[in-house]
């Protein structure tokens, strides 16, 4: 993601560099680009640092001051939340909405069906993105998960598994050992999960492979979570 911010304090050449190496040790950030000429900074960071982090930087270096440009703090992180994990809001939208839509070929709304469909749309997508890399998918499932810590071939599996339980909830086969299987799998994968984000491990999740840089959040325990809950809730309905 990249913010532009303005900067005050700056005379010279010096303070450009000062100022720009004060963004460059913070380690979250890519680039930055600061203009003694215009007084701002444009900013490339992995995930999104507040403003008061980026003010202390330089503040060390120097008598600098830093502005969000024309936004407030508040709106700045709103949109730098939306920007980070805009794939993934897409995909549950567009999954959500079809099989949404296929429940009007129906006389009422059917649940199960539903459920069925977005699991079957869930497990066929993140595969699709999963199977795009394969070996940059597993690499990063090794540093969370807690069988692929282990059993690093584990990675490679999963991602077939996934695509095999996106297969069986598209034909409807054996919707009781495919939710018991979903049910298993998930929640050996939100261990991981949840250990990673209550440690505050900074690492990317591999919930859509190495295609987008994903930081791993509260919004990948809410996703495993969902696959958990409506799989446990297929199997209670079936009983």
């Amino acid at each position: 993601m990249t913010h532009t911010y303005q900067i005050t304090g700056m005379t010279c050449a010096n303070c450009e560099a000062k100022v720009k190496s004060a963004f460059l040790s913070l380690p979250d950030i890519e680039s930055a680009e600061v203009s003694k000429s215009t007084g701002t900074a444009t900013i490339t960071m992995i995930k999104h640092i507040a403003l008061s982090e980026l003010q202390k930087a330089i503040a060390e270096r120097g008598n600098y001051k830093i502005t969000a440009e024309h936004r407030s703090e508040a709106t700045e992180q709103a949109k730098s939340w939306l920007e980070t994990y805009k794939p993934i809001l897409l995909i549950f939208a567009y999954i959500t909405s079809i099989t949404l839509l296929v429940q009007f070929n129906n006389h009422h709304f059917m649940p199960m069906q539903w459920m069925q469909h977005f699991m079957a749309g869930f497990f066929l997508t993140f595969s699709f993105f999963k199977l795009l890399n394969l070996s940059g998918f597993a690499e990063s499932y090794a540093m969370y998960d807690v069988i692929a810590k282990r059993i690093p071939a584990w990675g490679y599996v999963y991602a077939f598994t996934e695509l095999a339980l996106g297969i069986a909830y598209l034909i409807n086969f054996n919707p009781l050992i495919t939710n018991a299987v979903t049910f298993l799998v998930m929640s050996i994968s939100i261990i991981g999960v949840l250990q990673s984000v209550l440690n505050k491990k900074k690492i990317q999740c591999a919930c859509l492979g190495a295609v987008f840089n994903l930081p791993m959040s509260t919004v990948t325990i809410i996703e495993d979570a969902l696959m958990i809950a409506m799989s446990g809730a297929m199997i209670l309905l079936m009983l």
